[in-house]
Protein backbone atom coordinates (compact mmCIF):
# COMPACT_ATOMS: atom_id res chain seq x y z
CA UNK A 1 0.00 0.00 0.00
CA UNK A 2 0.73 3.37 -0.26
CA UNK A 3 0.99 5.94 2.48
CA UNK A 4 3.33 8.75 1.28
CA UNK A 5 4.11 10.18 -1.67
CA UNK A 6 7.60 12.52 -2.10
CA UNK A 7 7.86 14.94 -4.72
CA UNK A 8 11.50 16.22 -5.90
CA UNK A 9 10.98 20.10 -7.15
CA UNK A 10 13.61 21.10 -9.46
CA UNK A 11 12.75 20.22 -13.44
CA UNK A 12 9.64 18.70 -11.91
CA UNK A 13 7.26 21.09 -10.31
CA UNK A 14 8.91 24.16 -12.08
CA UNK A 15 11.16 24.17 -15.17
CA UNK A 16 13.89 25.91 -13.40
CA UNK A 17 17.07 23.65 -14.42
CA UNK A 18 17.56 26.31 -17.21
CA UNK A 19 17.94 28.75 -14.37
CA UNK A 20 20.15 26.73 -12.76
CA UNK A 21 22.47 25.91 -16.05
CA UNK A 22 22.33 29.83 -16.58
CA UNK A 23 23.07 30.58 -13.01
CA UNK A 24 26.15 28.32 -12.73
CA UNK A 25 27.73 28.95 -15.80
CA UNK A 26 27.90 32.79 -14.89
CA UNK A 27 28.94 32.57 -11.44
CA UNK A 28 31.75 29.73 -12.80
CA UNK A 29 32.96 32.57 -15.10
CA UNK A 30 33.74 34.58 -12.60
CA UNK A 31 36.50 32.13 -11.93
CA UNK A 32 37.93 31.18 -14.98
CA UNK A 33 35.57 28.15 -15.88
CA UNK A 34 33.43 28.03 -18.75
CA UNK A 35 30.84 25.10 -18.43
CA UNK A 36 29.19 24.06 -21.26
CA UNK A 37 25.65 22.43 -21.75
CA UNK A 38 26.60 18.51 -21.72
CA UNK A 39 28.82 19.39 -18.55
CA UNK A 40 26.37 21.24 -16.68
CA UNK A 41 24.20 18.38 -16.91
CA UNK A 42 26.13 16.41 -15.37
CA UNK A 43 25.63 17.87 -11.81
CA UNK A 44 21.70 18.24 -12.57
CA UNK A 45 20.06 17.62 -9.11
CA UNK A 46 23.19 17.63 -6.79
CA UNK A 47 23.01 20.33 -3.70
CA UNK A 48 24.78 23.42 -5.17
CA UNK A 49 27.86 22.82 -2.66
CA UNK A 50 28.47 19.76 -4.13
CA UNK A 51 28.47 21.48 -7.63
CA UNK A 52 30.85 23.60 -6.62
CA UNK A 53 32.93 21.32 -5.19
CA UNK A 54 32.46 18.89 -8.47
CA UNK A 55 33.97 21.62 -10.83
CA UNK A 56 36.82 22.99 -7.91
CA UNK A 57 38.18 19.31 -7.84
CA UNK A 58 38.13 19.49 -11.97
CA UNK A 59 39.59 23.34 -12.36
CA UNK A 60 40.23 24.67 -9.16
CA UNK A 61 40.86 28.36 -8.77
CA UNK A 62 42.82 30.81 -6.40
CA UNK A 63 39.53 30.33 -3.19
CA UNK A 64 41.16 33.47 -1.56
CA UNK A 65 39.85 35.96 -4.12
CA UNK A 66 36.73 33.77 -4.09
CA UNK A 67 35.87 30.88 -2.04
CA UNK A 68 33.76 27.77 -3.14
CA UNK A 69 31.00 29.01 0.14
CA UNK A 70 30.58 32.70 -1.89
CA UNK A 71 30.68 30.99 -5.16
CA UNK A 72 27.75 28.68 -4.03
CA UNK A 73 25.49 31.63 -2.54
CA UNK A 74 26.43 33.53 -5.22
CA UNK A 75 24.69 31.09 -7.68
CA UNK A 76 21.91 30.06 -5.23
CA UNK A 77 21.23 34.31 -4.84
CA UNK A 78 20.70 34.07 -8.91
CA UNK A 79 18.31 31.14 -8.96
CA UNK A 80 15.95 33.01 -6.17
CA UNK A 81 16.30 35.98 -8.59
CA UNK A 82 15.69 34.24 -11.75
CA UNK A 83 12.66 32.26 -10.33
CA UNK A 84 11.07 35.51 -9.47
CA UNK A 85 11.53 37.09 -12.79
CA UNK A 86 11.07 34.03 -14.68
CA UNK A 87 9.37 31.10 -13.32
CA UNK A 88 7.01 29.00 -15.15
CA UNK A 89 5.29 25.85 -13.03
CA UNK A 90 5.64 22.62 -15.19
CA UNK A 91 2.55 21.35 -17.25
CA UNK A 92 -0.17 19.40 -14.75
CA UNK A 93 1.31 20.36 -11.44
CA UNK A 94 -1.62 21.52 -10.26
CA UNK A 95 -3.85 18.84 -11.14
CA UNK A 96 -1.44 16.05 -9.98
CA UNK A 97 -1.27 17.84 -6.76
CA UNK A 98 -4.99 17.83 -6.77
CA UNK A 99 -5.69 14.14 -7.57
CA UNK A 100 -2.79 13.12 -5.71
CA UNK A 101 -4.01 14.66 -2.20
CA UNK A 102 -7.34 13.34 -2.25
CA UNK A 103 -5.10 9.57 -2.13
CA UNK A 104 -2.95 10.95 1.20
CA UNK A 105 -2.06 13.89 3.14
CA UNK A 106 1.49 12.17 3.80
CA UNK A 107 2.75 14.40 0.58
CA UNK A 108 6.25 15.98 0.81
CA UNK A 109 8.73 18.06 -1.30
CA UNK A 110 12.49 16.68 -0.70
CA UNK A 111 14.98 18.74 -2.56
CA UNK A 112 18.84 19.07 -2.99
CA UNK A 113 17.93 22.90 -3.36
CA UNK A 114 17.98 25.21 0.14
CA UNK A 115 14.62 25.78 2.00
CA UNK A 116 14.95 29.48 0.86
CA UNK A 117 14.77 28.38 -2.71
CA UNK A 118 11.91 25.86 -2.00
CA UNK A 119 9.78 28.37 -0.23
CA UNK A 120 10.52 30.77 -3.33
CA UNK A 121 8.95 28.06 -5.36
CA UNK A 122 5.95 26.88 -3.48
CA UNK A 123 5.02 30.77 -2.70
CA UNK A 124 5.14 31.53 -6.58
CA UNK A 125 2.82 28.11 -7.43
CA UNK A 126 0.86 28.59 -4.91
CA UNK A 127 1.00 25.03 -3.84
CA UNK A 128 1.77 25.20 -0.03
CA UNK A 129 -1.47 23.67 1.32
CA UNK A 130 -0.22 20.57 -0.92
CA UNK A 131 3.02 19.93 0.79
CA UNK A 132 2.99 19.99 4.80
CA UNK A 133 6.17 18.69 5.05
CA UNK A 134 9.24 20.22 2.95
CA UNK A 135 13.09 18.78 3.73
CA UNK A 136 15.64 20.06 1.67
CA UNK A 137 19.27 18.27 1.59
CA UNK A 138 21.18 21.24 3.01
CA UNK A 139 20.14 18.97 6.26
CA UNK A 140 22.18 16.14 5.34
CA UNK A 141 25.94 15.32 5.27
CA UNK A 142 25.50 13.83 1.66
CA UNK A 143 22.91 15.34 -0.93
CA UNK A 144 21.34 13.11 -4.08
CA UNK A 145 22.43 10.76 -5.07
CA UNK A 146 22.72 9.59 -1.45
CA UNK A 147 19.37 8.35 -0.39
CA UNK A 148 19.54 10.61 3.29
CA UNK A 149 16.94 13.43 2.08
CA UNK A 150 14.59 10.49 0.70
CA UNK A 151 14.92 8.82 4.16
CA UNK A 152 14.51 11.74 6.11
CA UNK A 153 11.83 13.25 4.18
CA UNK A 154 10.10 9.53 4.67
CA UNK A 155 10.48 10.42 8.69
CA UNK A 156 9.06 13.73 8.73
CA UNK A 157 6.22 12.50 6.86
CA UNK A 158 5.66 9.11 9.47
CA UNK A 159 6.07 6.73 6.59
CA UNK A 160 8.22 3.80 6.00
CA UNK A 161 10.06 4.18 2.86
CA UNK A 162 8.92 1.13 0.88
CA UNK A 163 5.31 2.71 1.40
CA UNK A 164 6.77 5.60 -0.47
CA UNK A 165 6.39 6.48 -4.00
CA UNK A 166 8.25 9.53 -5.24
CA UNK A 167 8.23 11.33 -8.72
CA UNK A 168 11.91 12.28 -10.02
CA UNK A 169 13.23 13.95 -13.25
CA UNK A 170 17.22 13.75 -12.73
CA UNK A 171 19.06 10.78 -12.38
CA UNK A 172 20.97 11.63 -9.31
CA UNK A 173 17.61 11.89 -7.91
CA UNK A 174 16.25 8.50 -9.09
CA UNK A 175 19.02 6.92 -8.21
CA UNK A 176 18.86 8.46 -4.61
CA UNK A 177 15.04 7.30 -3.99
CA UNK A 178 15.77 3.38 -5.06
CA UNK A 179 18.66 3.68 -3.11
CA UNK A 180 16.52 4.87 -0.11
CA UNK A 181 14.16 1.95 -1.65
CA UNK A 182 11.21 4.05 -2.72
CA UNK A 183 9.37 2.85 -5.60
CA UNK A 184 10.08 5.95 -8.35
CA UNK A 185 8.04 7.45 -11.10
CA UNK A 186 10.86 9.21 -13.10
CA UNK A 187 9.59 12.19 -15.34
CA UNK A 188 12.75 12.85 -17.34
CA UNK A 189 13.56 16.05 -19.01
CA UNK A 190 13.21 16.18 -22.88
CA UNK A 191 17.33 15.98 -22.78
CA UNK A 192 17.00 12.69 -21.10
CA UNK A 193 13.76 11.06 -22.55
CA UNK A 194 15.15 8.06 -23.71
CA UNK A 195 18.42 7.86 -21.62
CA UNK A 196 18.95 3.90 -20.91
CA UNK A 197 19.99 4.69 -17.41
CA UNK A 198 16.51 5.39 -16.39
CA UNK A 199 15.52 2.29 -16.19
CA UNK A 200 16.64 1.98 -13.05
CA UNK A 201 13.01 3.57 -11.78
CA UNK A 202 9.66 1.88 -11.58
CA UNK A 203 7.60 3.69 -13.83
CA UNK A 204 8.78 5.94 -16.41
CA UNK A 205 6.53 8.60 -17.58
CA UNK A 206 6.69 11.23 -20.55
CA UNK A 207 4.74 13.82 -18.20
CA UNK A 208 3.13 14.06 -14.73
CA UNK A 209 -0.02 14.25 -17.34
CA UNK A 210 0.14 10.36 -17.67
CA UNK A 211 -0.20 9.70 -14.11
CA UNK A 212 -3.77 9.66 -12.92
CA UNK A 213 -6.10 6.47 -10.92
CA UNK A 214 -5.06 3.51 -13.28
CA UNK A 215 -1.29 4.10 -12.25
CA UNK A 216 -2.19 4.72 -8.45
CA UNK A 217 -4.58 1.34 -8.40
CA UNK A 218 -1.05 -0.69 -9.93
CA UNK A 219 1.11 0.54 -6.90
CA UNK A 220 -1.63 0.47 -4.13
CA UNK A 221 -2.19 -3.20 -4.79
Amino acid sequence: MIHGIIFDMDGLLIDSEPLWIQAERHAFQKVGIELTMTQTSETTGLRVDEVVEHWYLQYPWDTSDYTKESLAQEIVEEVKKLIREEWTAKKWVIQILKFLSTKTTNIAIASSSEYSIIQEVVERLDIEKYFPIIHSAEEEQYGKPHPAVYLSACKKIGVIPEECITFEDSLNGVISAKSAKITCIAVPEDVNKGNPKFAIADIILDSLEDFWEEEWKKLSK
